[in-house]
């Protein structure tokens, strides 16, 4: 632990004074003729900057540094529902060749679960060197005791340099589980991930409500880990001819037991997810009433697109939750996004700045989302949108009629 120390025999009233008056935080406090410091303190390290020399030290701890030599590769948890690999799987082996071909490591997959062998070649098809599985009766379903002592096991085994997990309702249980354990970092929701050639994992996500894009590195500890969310990172094109290798992994049965036993298991309902959706109109602000959502409605209909928004529509409850685009809500990356009076606040941006084309519509023209559009009609929705309307109907009309 870093602390502040004063050394009072250095003190007189002058400089008591003078150090009281420095500190921003009211932290420090004179005490007959002594100066304390409270639990105030905020370590901005102030009073050793500007107060009288030889009277406040910081003192900052060693910390013990990893051999990262012991080290090697990148892993990615391979996030699936009896065996059906979910697509972020896909992505984030994507990234981690990426990673690795700049240290020269290998990437490798973590497969967890029942009657898995055979869905462990498919990863083989996407340049993945090495897919680890562990395939136990008790692994069938997820729980958390057994997953983390599996993913552990691999981890005390291979010694993977950094981590890749999706951000998935299993991903978010699982990785501050695993994190925990090694008492190591770990970056939620990442937008970004690059590698130094020391190599550290340079982590980077919006802070602050987006207003920062924050670099955090682990650089005294392994592995390193970082959750990615679906439709953030690319998927490398599906090769032909597999290659690396399955390795089946032995794991002490004590470590399958849990106290937690699934009872009974119902099936949710598939629903349109508009993570998934080619064509997105997306509205904001700009729209002046739930019922103007039939004018989006019917231009949804006539492109085949999914309607999204942001927060202020969600919380007004015109919009369901499962359709905001954003930091606090699903990541798109659809071939064609329409903003519809979106302003392109970071916290939306975010969410969907990796899309093929960005057609944006606003009446602002110094508004933020012109940044990152492809394309942009500076005007009011009300005026333009019905003449869209007007024209695809009036192009599928000519297309009949052919």
């Amino acid at each position: 632990m870093s602390k502040l120390i004063c050394h009072q025999e250095n003190l007189d009233e002058s400089k008591i004074q003078e150090l009281v008056a420095i500190c921003p935080f009211g932290a420090l406090e004179a005490n007959n003729g002594t100066l304390e410091v409270t639990a105030g303190c905020k370590m901005c390290k102030l009073c050793v900057k500007k107060g009288p020399k030889g009277v406040m030290e910081f003192i900052e701890d060693a910390v013990p540094s990893v051999d990262k030599s012991l080290w090697k590769g990148i892993a990615v948890y391979v996030d699936h529902i009896e065996g059906e690999i979910h697509p972020v799987t896909l992505e984030l082996i994507g990234k981690a060749r990426e990673l690795a071909s700049v240290v020269n490591f290998p990437v490798y997959c973590i497969f967890i679960g029942c009657n898995i062998k055979d869905k462990a070649q498919e990863l083989l098809h996407y340049g993945v060197d090495e897919v680890f599985v562990y395939d136990y009766e008790e692994l069938k379903h997820f729980r958390i005791e057994p997953y983390t002592a599996a993913f552990a096991d691999f981890i005390q085994k291979v010694k993977p340099s950094s981590l890749l997990v999706g951000a998935t309702t299993i991903g978010r249980s699982l990785a501050p589980r695993v994190a925990a354990r090694f008492r190591t970092g770990l970056t939620a929701d990442c937008t970004t991930l690059e590698m130094k050639e020391n190599t550290d994992l340079v982590q980077i996500r919006p802070a602050f409500g987006g207003n920062i894009m924050a670099q955090i590195i682990c650089p005294n500890t392994r592995p390193q880990m970082a959750t990615v969310r679906y439709k953030v990172m690319t998927a490398p094109e599906k090769q032909d001819e597999p290659s690396g290798k399955v390795t089946l992994c032995d794991l002490d049965p004590a470590k399958l037991a849990s106290g937690i036993n699934v009872l009974k298991v119902t099936r949710k309902e598939i629903e349109e997810n508009i993570s998934d959706a080619e064509v997105i109109i997306a509205v904001g602000r700009a729209l002046k009433s739930e019922k103007d959502l039939k004018m989006i409605e019917e231009l949804a209909q006539l492109l085949g697109a999914q309607i999204a928004g942001t927060r202020p529509l969600v919380e007004a409850g015109w919009l369901n939750a499962k359709r905001q685009i954003g930091l606090s809500g699903r990541t798109v990356k659809p071939k064609l996004i329409i903003t519809l009076g979106i302003s392109g606040a970071v916290q939306f941006t975010a969410g969907m700045n990796g899309s093929d084309q960005i057609f944006a519509i606003n009446k602002d023209p110094q508004a933020s989302i012109f940044n990152i559009a492809h394309y942009g009609i500076i005007g009011d929705i009300y005026e333009i949108v019905p003449q869209l309307i007007e024209n695809l109907k009036r192009s599928e009309t000519l297309a009949c009629a052919r």
